[in-house]
């Protein structure tokens, strides 16, 4: 028998887990956590054998919590992701463990395929060496190089679609979501916008508001209220206005598009 921990913050993606963990014999759901601070408290006072562990969580996010946890009493990871930022390249190059939201039942028993054998064979050493390796692999992953391009996992009329980072005009935050903006298209991603700030790095993202960022690659027009705030118009036709608080930063930046005069 396997005591597994579900770690997610959204409660769906818990009751998913909870009822497919339940249609398995040798799982034993002993707890489940909304928050990552909570389940590294729980983990640490009684590791399970297997550990549900969703990535993308604020404050503590999944990356973070499996660095937390002790080495000598590491669980069974299986890491839940519904947003691509390197993470999933990474998890097949390091052979660890993951599911990819959403995700059904034979997807399911597929990975508890995988996680079985290595609970039966007892190899803690196997386990911290996958964790270092997925850990090594998404820090390479999490450096920009100069010829990079990075893809994002987005869901658009009920299918998942990968887009190259290039192509995307904006990013809007919206609750537990990030709008992804691609021409007359909006995709919807689960992340915070940190997060996918962080993913479209390679891009000249301009922060216009503390829910707004652009491309200013795509930004073809310039317009100002009678406040003084810019008024920005895309590419693909969508028209975004920038917040008091961020009307020195975008106007330092729209300053470095000019041409001096020769002298």
């Amino acid at each position: 028998m396997m005591d597994v921990i579900i770690v997610d913050d959204e409660a769906a993606g818990r009751r998913t887990l909870r009822e497919f963990c339940k249609a398995e014999e040798d799982l034993t759901v002993v707890g489940e956590y909304g928050d990552g601070a909570a389940a590294l408290d729980a983990i640490r006072a009684k590791p399970p054998h297997l550990l549900f562990l969703d990535i993308q969580m604020d404050p503590l996010n999944g990356i973070d919590l499996a660095r937390a946890l002790q080495p000598d009493t590491l669980p069974s990871l299986v890491f839940v992701t519904a947003y691509d930022m390197y993470a999933v390249e990474a998890f097949e190059v390091s052979a660890v463990d993951y599911l990819l939201k959403p995700f059904d039942q034979a997807r399911f028993r597929k990975t508890l395929e995988r996680v079985r054998p290595r609970h039966a064979s007892g190899r803690l050493e196997e386990r911290q060496a996958l964790l270092a390796g997925l850990l090594a692999q998404l820090e390479r992953g999490a450096r920009p190089s100069a010829d990079e391009r990075p893809r994002l996992l987005a869901e658009f009329g009920g299918h998942l679609h990968v887009l190259d980072a290039t192509r995307v005009e904006m990013l809007e935050a919206d609750r537990n979501y990030v709008v992804i903006r691609v021409g007359r298209d909006n995709f919807h991603a689960r992340s915070t916008l940190l997060q996918a700030e962080q993913a479209l790095r390679s891009q000249p993202m301009l922060r216009i508001s503390r829910s707004c960022l652009v491309n200013m690659n795509y930004v073809r027009e310039v317009n100002r209220t009678l406040r003084g705030d810019f008024i920005l118009v895309l590419a693909g036709g969508a028209t975004v206005t920038s917040s008091e608080g961020f009307r020195g930063k975008v106007k330092e930046y729209l300053s470095t598009l000019r041409i001096s005069p020769a002298s």
